[in-house]
């Protein structure tokens, strides 16, 4: 059986610390070899917007930038359906790579077997 690790994180930068922490856990989940799927809800939708996550800082703290695209290389990143559009966000506003999907399919992946969901 191989494992799988459903992440949602739904702070932003109006909890910094939260926030990097669910994007540090999917990196090092990824560099071990852990199958990721990483989903953006609340203020962290607007880490999928181009450049966004390049203005976050916290100190002592991996640049979110490189959390970000070490997640888009190896795992999958969503951000949820309503979340987007109470921020008026489609599609074409999203860094390539990032999906739109909804609660069925965040469901979906963490009742998988061996999945695991964490929430931050």
């Amino acid at each position: 059986m191989s494992r799988s690790l459903v992440i949602k994180v739904t702070a932003g930068e109006d909890a910094p610390e939260r926030c990097n922490q669910a994007f540090t856990v999917a990196a090092a989940a990824l560099a071990s070899g852990v199958d990721v799927s990483l989903w953006l809800t609340g203020e962290a939708t607007w880490f999928a917007v181009p450049g966004r996550a390049e203005t976050f800082e916290l100190p002592h703290a991996a640049p979110l930038a490189d959390l970000l695209a070490s997640v888009l290389a190896a795992g999958r990143m969503t951000v949820c359906t309503q979340c987007a559009a109470r921020r008026e966000l489609g599609q074409n506003d999203l860094i390539d790579g990032v999906r739109i999907a909804g609660a069925p399919t965040f469901v979906e992946e963490s009742i998988r077997e061996g999945a695991q969901a964490l929430v931050y």
